[in-house]
Formats: C-alpha cells, structure tokens, sequence
C-alpha cells in the first residue's frame, strides 16, 4: 500500500484535489485498514471456494474474479484483490486516424502480490505495490465494443463497405498493474492490444497490431512521458470497508481519465489477398506511425478494487456481499 503519511479523515467524501495530492485525500480509517491489511489481520470468518452469485455493494461487477486459480491461492501471496474498471468515452489516434469510444469498455480481472513485494517509487517519494494480473473466470478480461471508422472522401451508404468496423482485442498479458499510482506520472498497468479491422474486402484476418507486436498502452492518470505530454485526471478517490465485518477493502476512482501518448503503431497486416490491401489501409490511415503521434484517452472511468490478505476471507467477503 501507499506508504505516504496519511491526511486527516474528512466528515464527507473528499473532493478532487491537484492529481499528485489526491491519494492522500483516504481517510485515516482507510490508511489504517490497508496497514491493518499489511499486517496480516485475522480474519473475521473465512470460507473456501468462488462466490457463486454476482457479489453485491460494495463489490458489484466481481462475481467472476478468479478467487479459486492457483496464482490467486498460492499461500506466498502477501495480498490479492479484483478489480472492475468502465470506460464510458474516450478515443484512440492512430496515425491519421480517430477511433472513438461511443460505448462502454469494461476490464475486469483479479491480481496479487507476493512475498517478492514489487514496489513502485515515486518523485515525492511515496511508493505503491505493483501487481501481478490473473484473468477473471468465465468472462473476458477486455470487453470492447466494434466502432465505424469512416473512410476520408468517401460517403458512407452502406457500413462495412464504405466504412471500417473496427474492434479492440487483447493481445497478450496485463501486465504491472499499479492502482494506487493515482495522479502520478506512471501508468496504472500495461495493457497490451491489436486493432481487428473489418470491411468487405479485408479478410477475416485484418489487424493494426498483433500478439508479437501490439500496441502496448501505459495509461496514466498523471502526465505522461512523451512531448508534449498528455495528463489525466485521477477523478475522486473513496473506500468502503467490508459491510460484514471481513477485512477486506474497496478502493473505488470515480470519472478518472487514464491517457497515453507514448506507444508507436505499426503497418496493417493480413488485410486483402495474401495482403495486398494493407498499403491502401496505411496510406489511408497514416501508418505506420511513432511514438509521439498516436494517443489513447479512456475518460469517464469508474473503477473499483477491493484489497485483502486472505484468499479465503476475500472470498468470503464477496460471498457474504451476495448474500445481503
């Protein structure tokens, strides 16, 4: 957890402060139930096994976090948790092009960290655990929507012909999953992607990006490292303790925007007979194109973790959630 000092608890939900500031906005009860986490607390009951219903306030989304995988059981785990993240508006810039968000974009996964405690520092000389990604059960980790992407001079009459749908798709591992790197300049995870474009004459087989050489996103709330940078917004910061008495804590960043500026895009690939389209799609996109020229904004993000000690009070924490 953060190991800043903590500010005093305010009566109501704190309002949004200047980005590096806000984590320390957490009421002290918060700071004290996450070195109350730290300590290794007994917890108040524990039960073996996956919830079995959608887990309820203040855990709702996280009925498929992976809480029976071997990462998540692995006795050696210092502290394991789920997350729940949606993205309501945004847009990707690839080269000349702009990808917009028009619907929801939902992460969801769980992730711990072990007694190796990787640990992030910071300028100001906070710091924060980074933690290993286990994919949820029974769902995707990414939920994208398919976008229309026009096509410069051409009137769109009939979508998929003169126009391009285009998907976001995983294309490898969440790595370095960060979320109390909130309102610094360092990303909140890695995130790994390749753009699957559809059309007519494309092919099934039609990508920006692929598994061996994806668009690897590093959004931050923070500025990030690119000239100019991009900054985003770490939204309003709350908790919530375990309604039922369990140890467990849930962390929620409302309205946050997580931005990126520093990832370069490659050359369509697939795209046509043996690819014979894929010059006409990167002339008509501006790829390939370098870091610098291509961005990523995810605003209007809602997401909530909860934090714990214990695999087995973690589940019982959403089990109970269920329950009430």
């Amino acid at each position: 957890m953060r190991t800043s000092p903590p500010a005093p608890a305010p009566a109501t939900a704190p309002a949004p402060a200047p980005r590096r500031r806000l984590r320390r906005l957490l009421p002290t009860a918060a700071v004290l139930a996450c070195a109350a986490l730290l300590s290794g607390v007994t917890p108040a009951s524990a039960t073996t096994g996956a919830a079995t219903a959608a887990p309820g306030a203040p855990y709702t989304g996280m009925g498929n976090c992976p809480l029976a995988s071997p990462a998540m059981q692995n006795p050696e785990n210092l502290q394991v948790g789920c997350l729940v993240s949606v993205t309501k508006a945004g847009k990707f810039t690839l080269g000349s092009t702009v990808v917009p968000f028009n619907s929801p974009i939902t992460l969801q996964f769980g992730f711990y960290w072990d007694k190796s405690a990787p640990a992030v520092s910071f300028p100001d000389g906070s710091s924060a655990n980074q933690y290993t990604v286990v994919p949820p059960t029974g769902a995707p980790l990414l939920s994208a929507p398919m976008v229309q992407i026009n096509i410069p001079g051409i009137q769109n009459y009939l979508p998929g012909i003169t126009s391009v749908f285009a998907q976001v798709e995983l294309a490898g591992p969440v790595t370095k999953f960060t979320p109390l790197a909130t309102g610094e300049p360092y990303p909140v995870f890695q995130l790994p992607i390749k753009l699957h474009l559809y059309n007519a004459l494309f092919g099934l087989h039609c990508y920006v990006g692929s598994d061996s050489a994806p668009l690897l996103l590093k959004p931050t709330t923070g500025a990030t490292a690119s000239t100019p940078p991009m900054t985003g917004d770490p939204g309003t910061l709350d908790y919530a303790p375990d309604p039922n008495g369990h140890n467990a804590l849930a962390i929620s960043e409302t309205g946050a925007s997580l931005v990126d500026n520093t990832f370069p895009v490659p050359g369509a690939s697939g795209c046509g007979v043996l690819g014979s389209l894929n010059q006409i799609i990167n002339w008509t996109m501006g790829l390939p194109a370098a870091a610098g020229k291509d961005s990523v904004s995810f605003q209007q993000t809602d997401a909530t973790f909860v934090l714990d000690t214990d695999i087995a009070d973690l589940t019982a924490a959403l089990s109970d959630s269920s329950a009430h």
